[in-house]
């Protein structure tokens, strides 16, 4: 359980015990019915951004820094066990500096390197994997190479479409150089948030006909010419604009290479998510960002929030992946160059100290990532009034259930599987993760 007032904080609780007698008389039911089957999960976890690299590979001492990431990556000692992370390709306001791969104009790419992730990004990622080998890696540009674009800028404008084929092959570079170095490219998305403009970091406007134009035509193509085994992700950006990925879901030619639609979390309902969804079933869904920060600082309503809408809301919505931002910052919301100012990572760590504080978001993710595996399936469940949740079988048959109970006062009620029963009670303004096994017959 975690509370609001921190009085639980992942805290193990006295096991509830279930049993075949007789459900008592109006008592609140939530129901699990393991035979209605949904979508495979990925994971949860959070992007491993420059900033964060650069600070747990800078700012903590090794034996500290070979901690944190058994904490974050592993299961082993109540780790949360993180199986799904996110790079940046090239440089977003989570960054030392603004650079691309290829800063310097030439359409041969002859100058194309992946130097300034190879620095800190790559080793970060590398030793998760060697704690997790299960964790997948979405790679995300927030612009193309500035001499690509109609302004010549890193900050603004669009990409020229007479660069589409130079920037497929960038894609390509990028892909190979880093699976070079240990980083597999499992997921990625052509442009991060690709209906805003920042006028203090990197980033480009790129509308659904040009982004179907460029996937059918070009990295579609590409990817499957070079045999990459890189998934495709449209959208990656807000809930409020369905429109954008159905209108590149509408193109067939990029539809065929498009294996599903990535979110985030800054505008809209989450709802939009299984919107997209019914409308094109053979296409997966993830979550892909949401930041806390200052605007939000109050624990528990922030935590309430990404209980509700995230770990619940997203997978509820047919997230696979369910992904935070900055796996970690720094005690003043950086380093970053333009852009957020207030943001807040997974952790903290104090650049003096190398402190460690392990926020909300920390709390909100361990309730899932520590329990629902990788390969897990979402079932079916009913939950009364007053409580919200999601339920998930494991490989292993193991039975896992998220409920949140964000109202001012304590709910009683029974978790039920067919015939048996188990009565819990969920304190106020508190989530808590119940895991059991499958019933003996």
């Amino acid at each position: 359980m975690t509370s609001g007032d921190r009085s639980r904080l992942l805290s193990e609780q006295p096991s509830v015990v279930f049993s075949t007698m007789p459900p008592e008389t109006g008592r609140p039911v939530v129901t699990i019915d393991t035979d209605r089957r949904y979508q495979t999960m990925v994971g949860f976890g959070a992007s491993i951004t420059d900033s964060s690299a650069w600070l747990i590979q800078t700012r903590l001492a090794p034996p500290a820094r070979d901690a944190l990431m058994r904490e974050l990556f592993g299961r082993r000692d109540g780790g949360l066990g993180f199986s799904f992370t996110r790079v940046t390709v090239g440089a977003s306001d989570f960054s030392l500096d603004h650079y691309s791969l290829a800063d310097q104009p030439d359409p041969t790419l002859a100058g194309f390197s992946t130097r300034r992730m190879e620095d800190y990004v790559f080793p970060t990622v590398r030793q998760a994997l060697a704690i997790n080998p299960d964790l997948k890696v979405m790679a995300s540009p927030w612009s193309a190479p500035a001499w690509m674009k109609t302004n010549g800028s890193l900050i603004q404008g669009q990409l020229k479409p007479e660069y589409y084929s130079t920037y497929a092959d960038y894609w390509l570079r990028y892909i190979r150089s880093a699976a070079d170095h240990g980083v597999p490219t499992d997921y990625l998305s052509i442009q991060n948030e690709p209906d805003f403009e920042p006028d203090t970091y990197p980033g480009m406007r790129w509308g659904p006909q040009g982004r179907a134009a460029f996937i059918g035509g070009h990295l579609g193509p590409a990817l499957a010419a070079a045999k990459f085994d890189a998934k495709i992700l449209d959208w990656d950006h807000n809930w409020d604009k369905p429109e954008q990925p159905l209108g590149v879901l509408a193109d067939p030619v990029a539809a065929a290479h498009v294996t599903g639609v990535a979110w985030h979390c800054y505008a809209g309902d989450v709802s939009a998510q299984g919107q997209v969804r019914a409308a094109h079933p053979d296409k997966d869904v993830f979550f892909t960002e949401c930041s806390g920060g200052e605007w939000a600082a109050g624990f528990s309503e922030s935590f309430s929030w990404m209980m509700k809408n995230l770990i619940i809301g997203s997978t509820e919505q047919w997230a696979r992946g369910v992904l935070m931002w900055n796996l970690a910052l720094d005690e003043t919301h950086g380093p970053h160059a333009g852009g957020c100012g207030d943001c807040r990572g997974v952790v903290t760590i104090d650049q003096k100290t190398g402190a460690v504080e392990r926020n909300q978001e920390y709390y909100a993710f361990g309730h899932a990532s520590r329990f629902v595996l990788p390969g897990a399936v979402r079932i079916a469940s009913v939950e009364p009034d007053g409580l919200q949740g999601v339920a998930f079988i494991n490989p292993d048959g193991r039975r896992v259930l998220i409920l949140l109970n964000e109202g001012a006062q304590p709910v009683g009620f029974d978790i039920a599987e067919g015939s048996r029963r188990a009565a819990a009670e969920l304190p106020a303004r508190t989530a808590a993760t119940y895991v059991w096994s499958r019933p003996r017959n």
